[in-house]
């Protein structure tokens, strides 16, 4: 659990509420990946109240349900993705992704109501996060937020991460912008989810598949994993190359860093009519400057949230595509002990690993 702003992960003791409500889910956990967004929390730039458990990319082995729940039972093996109240217009059309309760419901802390299921020596500890809160043995999530996984052979310590980022990069060119087959295609930003968008731009047949980064050793990484070209951003004017590339402008930009000025590069990126998708989590507060003239050419800027994904029906498509081998996400993960977290988390921020999982049961 984190206690302060910007302080260590700690190991404690906490008292989880044995009565579940009709519609949770106990799960014991197995592994969790760990994402910025952990971070982001951890550090207060995103404004989850302290002390928390967080973790929001987990899998595991369900234990016990509430009296309403019947998609899970006991001993199914699950992985949890993010929180939806349900009932709102969003939920309700078929995009939990933008439920009118997303920030309380994956952010605040608690249960919607506002209650808490975790306590220590009679202090109440935020939890709920993403609906999990799976840095922890066990977590308390609800039948909305769990995907059962039928396939067995399929080691379950790989699969949480499809809860969060590996959903949003790949939800966010199959199911948000619906990328068509040889239309191009530029991914600004190479970590998790910008390389589950490139995997998923082959797999949609695009061409070309430009990835944009610093690093030389992620935009390698990157080619070897669909993309047609890279550029590195620190040695190459990005947006005349872009458009050197693509003869003019890309038909789809995806910008995963939510640093403003590479939004504002996104949409000069663009070609007429071409779309911009943001997708990476700015901290609270930011802007980003806009060519305004360059929307007259009908190009669009949009967000994107967890890749538009229904959980329990895009989650086993990209199962099913890894097992093809047309989404091979297990190169991107590092496996850490869980009493390695905060090495996990250092190896985030340095970029030293892309996709942190922690094994909670060993």
């Amino acid at each position: 659990m984190v206690r302060e702003r910007s302080g260590p992960f700690t190991f404690e003791e906490l008292t989880l509420d044995t009565v579940l409500r009709p519609d949770e889910v106990l799960v014991e956990v197995v592994a969790a990946g760990l994402c910025q967004t952990d971070l982001h929390v951890r550090d207060q730039a995103l404004p989850t109240p302290l002390p928390a458990v967080l973790g929001h990319e987990g899998a595991g082995i369900v234990e016990r349900v509430g009296d309403a729940v019947t998609t899970v039972a006991p001993g199914d093996r699950v992985v949890m993705s993010y929180q939806a109240c349900g009932h709102c217009k969003p939920c309700l059309t078929g995009n939990p992704a933008y439920c009118a309760a997303s920030f309380p419901a994956n952010f605040g802390g608690s249960r919607l109501d506002g209650s808490n299921a975790l306590h220590t020596g009679g202090e109440e500890i935020h939890g709920h996060f993403f609906g999990q809160s799976s840095f922890a043995t066990h977590s308390l999530a609800t039948e909305r937020n769990v995907v059962r996984i039928d396939d067995e052979d399929i080691p379950l310590e790989l699969l949480g991460p499809l809860g969060c980022g590996l959903q949003t990069g790949a939800g966010a060119v199959l199911n948000s912008l619906k990328v068509e087959a040889g239309s191009s295609v530029v991914v600004i930003g190479t970590g998790t989810v910008g390389l589950a968008a490139v995997m998923a731009a082959k797999v949609a047949g695009a061409s070309p598949i430009i990835a944009v980064d610093i690093v030389p050793e992620r935009l390698e990484l990157a080619r070897e994993l669909g993309a047609t070209h890279t550029v590195n951003g620190r040695q190459e004017d990005t947006a005349a190359r872009i458009a050197e590339i693509t003869g003019g402008g890309a038909d789809y930009v995806l910008e995963i860093t939510a640093r403003p000025e590479m939004l504002t590069l996104a949409v000069d990126a663009l070609a007429p009519l071409g779309t911009a998708a943001l997708i990476g989590g700015a901290p609270a507060g930011a802007h980003a400057p806009v060519n305004m003239n360059a929307l007259l050419g009908g190009r669009t800027v949009r967000g994107v949230a967890q890749g538009d994904s229904i959980p329990q029906l895009f989650i086993p498509q990209l199962i099913d595509l890894h097992k093809a081998g047309r989404f091979p996400f297990d190169r991107l993960i590092t496996f850490y002990g869980f009493d390695q977290i905060n090495e996990a988390a250092t190896d985030t921020r340095t970029g030293a690993a892309i996709k942190p999982v922690l094994r909670i049961g060993e």
